[in-house]
């Protein structure tokens, strides 16, 4: 145990790569807010969506036949639909400093966006918008980043079989490794997961809890659960949201598998996972400059490399994120 306390502190503690910066902006007192990664110039990107829920915006330039070679930035934000506007204000602080990709008119910034269902989604007026994207622009730094209960986690719960009254508190939760050859892959994710978040041994760290505020199993309760329970959170109101950041030199088809890979990491952290009722998206933006392997075993080799430690960084910074968020939760 000794061991595996000093790996996930290790995990934990891993800067973000170089020229990746991370920012939280969280409305003063309203469970919601947006995160934004800010990616170095010239960085690819690719997605994996498997949620059946989702919410997002530009996703398409990220696809493998896409003209555009990776993201300017990546927005996570509250709000459900609403919250997809946060983009707005982070396209306006990009263009002002001339960030985006090079047109004939000027630069374009592309910021892929994806969004989770809080509790404030259906509450005219507290939803984040054009401004908290700028805000968290601003506030975005590089190192480690904040965790807890900010930006796109502030309103999140995991475990909602049972309602969001008797879920955990989720949040923004964080992870990075470095590889044998000095390549470091960090996730940034935020966990407002349907199903519970599992601990490396399989034991609950976040679910529903019971009446005598236990945690409970979802993956037990819900065999048992023929008919939709009445207090369960409905249909699109959960999504675990991950950004792998990496300074691997990765083209735009090696982060599409990169993030399929770290998708696993998901499933390791959360269960049920992938579900109708979740918008699971994993985002991989790469800034790498050295030119990538060409095709053949050695470029096989790398992408599982990456990839492998992908879905290792994602479960440990779901998990992260209930740490930070809800360490001292007394069960309700």
């Amino acid at each position: 145990m000794l061991g595996y306390s000093r790996c996930v502190s290790a995990l934990r503690d891993v800067p973000l790569p170089a020229g990746f910066r991370v920012g939280n902006a969280t409305l003063p007192g309203k469970a919601t807010g947006c995160t934004v990664v800010i990616c170095p110039p010239g960085s690819r990107g690719g997605v994996d969506v498997r949620g059946g829920g989702t919410g997002t915006r530009e996703l398409e330039p990220l696809a493998p036949l896409a003209n555009a070679e990776g993201p300017s930035a990546v927005v996570l934000a509250g709000g459900s639909a609403f919250g997809l506007a946060c983009a707005d204000g982070v396209v306006r602080w990009l263009e002002e400093r001339r960030v985006g990709r090079a047109t004939p008119l000027g630069v374009l910034p592309l910021v892929p966006t994806a969004v989770v269902f809080d509790e404030t989604a259906g509450a005219f007026g507290t939803r984040p918008g054009p401004d908290d994207g700028y805000a968290a622009c601003e506030a975005a730094r590089a190192g480690v980043p904040e965790r807890g209960r900010i930006g796109a986690g502030a309103g999140a719960m995991v475990g909602k079989l049972r309602g969001r009254e008797r879920a955990t508190l989720g949040g923004i939760g964080y992870a990075a490794l470095g590889l044998a050859n000095g390549v470091t892959i960090a996730a940034v994710a935020v966990a407002n997961a349907f199903g519970d978040v599992l601990a490396e041994d399989g034991t609950v760290l976040g679910g529903p809890h019971g009446d005598d505020g236990g945690l409970l199993r979802s993956a037990d309760l819900i065999p048992r659960t023929l008919e939709l329970p009445a207090r369960a959170s409905g249909r699109g109101e959960n999504t675990t949201l991950v950004c792998i950041c990496t300074d691997a030199s990765l083209d735009k088809r090696g982060c599409g598998i990169v993030a399929r890979v770290a998708s696993a990491g998901i499933a390791r952290a959360v269960n049920p996972a992938f579900t109708s009722a979740d918008g699971d998206i994993t985002f991989c933006v790469a800034a790498g400059t050295e030119a990538a392997p060409p095709p053949g075993p050695a470029a096989s080799w790398a992408l599982i490399a990456v990839g492998t430690a992908a879905a290792t960084v994602t479960a440990a910074a779901i998990r992260d994120a209930i740490a930070h968020s809800s360490g001292s939760q007394s069960p309700p």
